[in-house]
């Protein structure tokens, strides 16, 4: 039995494990890097095709982002995840594709004049489709066989809807480990989902520790904060234009504006309306009101069995169509509008920053984290004027801030989490935080915890039946970021070569006659592509 690191290791983004055991292969976590990429990440150093299954944390990109493009390289198995996680990934691998599709596009509207090769999407929409029906949906607390000598358990871990931490249980020559993926740890006293749950025992724990050097401020009142800055820019007669991830975000401001109209804190506008204008927020927020039992807190059930929609409200009206995007802007009511993306670097809320940016009255409230170089971020630093649509926009409308709620646990967080163990576990991976923090909140464990803790780079191999680190990962930064779309099409074509040794192997011991019909249409596929 042995563990790879393969992402996510001294950064945080591209979450990705490699187990061998049982004669199988497993990976936890396919994420997708995102943003700065500081370090060489390996890859998975087994064909696609061989891998026998995909055991996921939750739907964020930076843990799902890759299982398109492991499909579209051959693999075949099954995804296992929470009922809310295959639900957003649903739609989250869906719009991530498109994304793709898009870049891709635009980068080669580019390139045609300069003679640039064809730039080529790691993966397209039918490979997201094709991975979505791969999914296979487990309950809290449901622990089931995997495989022979493989037993696994998904536990809230409270990050976002569905979000858990993984259990695995081996048991190989005679030699039983558990091994526990924390995920994403969430934060506590977040709106709709359940606080963290705590694990009691593992052999081995492999540890996110995004931040693991800092502890949050005290907790905004979010009502007190956001009344104000309703009340306000309705007073003025202008639009409170709010960017927001579609997913997690969009239901928390949901909640809490229903909070703030039930309690008529909003003086004169007593019905004023709030427009949801992105699809994809639309439909995770349709996922959320789906996915109540067993996913949702305390207060929130209570609201539920009042007979009370948590993040639905009189005045909530939702735009899909094009069209219903564009009329929001030609209704001149003073209104709520969110919309995605959250940095405003794509998406319908560029349309809405430009019919707004400009206004005196209106207020661009931001209540997520904003990237440099983002669109939201120049914005939020006090940019005079920005470009949308190649049209130069004065900003002079009011903007603010809203800090928000983390997601994310903070130092005592992860501390209290890992801590909840009853007995020692024999060694805490460090994973899942910038290079710094990884290492300082390796040290915090030693120190506070009296646990033995390792902080990995990727390539690191761990022999788990002797605790054994066999190969040490080296550190190794990103020059320069390597476009390697540009030979997408040969690299499928190579993958699928790959996929058929597979299926070649696991024909062994076939009749006769199958393994005689197998081999003749390989040979008239060879003949007829043989240059």
């Amino acid at each position: 039995m042995k563990l790879t690191f393969l992402g996510a290791t001294h950064e945080v983004t591209g979450s990705s494990f490699y187990l061998e055991a049982c004669g199988k292969h497993i990976l936890i976590d396919c994420g997708m890097e995102q943003g700065l990429d500081s370090f060489e990440n390996q890859e998975i150093p087994i064909p696609s095709a061989e891998v026998d299954a995909v055991l996921l944390t939750h739907a964020h990109i930076d843990h799902s982002g890759k299982l398109p493009m492991l499909y579209s390289r051959g693999f075949r198995g099954e995804i296992h995840a929470t009922g809310a996680t295959t639900a957003l990934c649903d739609i989250m691998l869906r719009d991530s594709a498109h994304i793709q599709i898009q870049e891709a596009e635009w980068r080669n509207r580019k390139g045609k004049r300069s003679g640039e090769k064809v730039y080529l999407p790691i993966y397209d929409m039918e490979d997201a489709l094709a991975t979505i029906r791969m999914f296979r949906s487990h309950d809290y607390k449901e622990k089931f066989t995997l495989y022979d000598g493989i037993e696994v358990r998904f536990t809230d871990v409270g990050h976002l809807l569905g979000s858990a931490s993984i259990e695995i249980w081996v048991t190989e020559d005679g030699v039983t480990k558990k091994i526990v993926f924390s995920g994403d740890i969430g934060n506590i006293n977040q709106p709709l989902i359940k606080n963290p749950q705590y694990i009691k025992e593992a052999d081995y724990v492999v540890m996110e520790s995004t931040y693991g050097d800092r502890n949050h401020k005290t907790p905004p009142d979010y009502i007190s904060e956001l009344t104000p800055i309703i009340q306000d820019t309705l007073d003025r007669g202008g639009n409170l234009v709010i960017p927001s991830f579609a997913v997690g975000r969009t239901q928390v401001l949901l909640f809490f504006i229903r909070k703030i109209k039930e309690d008529k804190l909003i003086k004169g506008h007593d019905n004023f309306k709030v427009f949801i204008d992105s699809p994809m927020a639309i439909e995770a927020t349709h996922i959320f009101e789906q996915n109540i039992h067993g996913y949702f807190d305390d207060e929130s059930m209570a609201l539920v069995r009042a007979g009370i929609n948590p993040i639905s409200f009189p005045g909530l009206t939702t735009a899909i169509t094009a069209d219903e995007s564009k009329a929001i802007n030609f209704n001149d009511e003073p209104k709520i509008i969110i919309s995605a993306s959250g940095m405003c670097d794509a998406g319908r809320i560029r349309h809405h920053l430009k019919h707004n940016l400009w206004r005196e009255d209106s207020t661009i409230l931001f209540v997520g984290h904003q990237s440099e170089g983002s669109l939201g971020k120049r914005i939020l630093d006090g940019a005079s004027e920005v470009k949308l649509f190649g049209e130069t926009i004065t900003v002079n409308a009011n903007i603010c801030r809203l800090y928000g709620v983390s997601g994310h646990a903070d130092r005592n967080g992860l501390l209290k989490w890992l801590g909840s163990y009853e007995k020692k576990p024999e060694r805490v991976f460090v994973v899942h935080g910038d290079e710094e923090v990884c290492d300082i909140f390796t040290e915090h464990i030693r120190d506070e915890l009296g646990y033995k803790a390792y902080a990995p780079y990727s390539g690191t191999i761990v022999d788990l039946a002797t605790n054994e680190i066999v190969v040490e990962g080296k550190r190794i930064p990103v020059e320069k970021k390597k476009d390697k779309r540009t030979v997408t099409v040969f690299e499928r074509l190579v993958n699928a070569g790959k996929r058929l040794a597979v299926v070649i192997q696991r024909n062994k011991g076939g009749t006769n006659k199958d393994l005689s019909k197998f081999t003749n249409q390989i040979n008239a596929l060879c003949d007829k592509w043989d240059r």
